[in-house]
């Protein structure tokens, strides 16, 4: 006698048959909203709140960006202030980069002489 298997349907269909799900379609589906959960997921493990918003791309995709916890406003990077660890975007935190630094002092200097 023949055992049974918690697998075994009886008759053997062909793939033709029966419905596929394919990774591609759910990610298509999905993509937006897993990538929102993963990086939630990451921020909340290392300790910082902070949101997500999303804008729409010209072929219909969906961007996501930082929201800003200071200003609100949408953007790519966020830092963490060196000396009271805040958290927030450039012109927050009243940052600048070092070539616009030193741009006007070379400038000053070749004007005064």
């Amino acid at each position: 006698m023949k055992t049974l298997n918690p697998n075994d349907l009886g008759k053997t269909f062909l793939v033709d048959e029966c419905s596929k799900i394919k990774i591609e379609d759910f990610l298509k589906r999905y993509r937006g909203k897993l990538k929102e959960r993963i990086l939630n997921s990451e921020l909340e493990a290392s300790g910082w709140s902070i949101e997500f918003t999303t804008s729409q791309t010209h072929y219909n995709g969906v961007r996501l960006w930082f929201k800003c916890p200071l200003c609100a406003a949408r953007v790519g990077v966020l830092f963490r202030h060196p000396l009271n660890n805040m958290i927030g975007c450039r012109k927050c935190l009243k940052l600048e980069y070092r070539k616009r630094r030193y741009k006007g002092m070379i400038e000053s200097k070749t004007l005064s002489t």
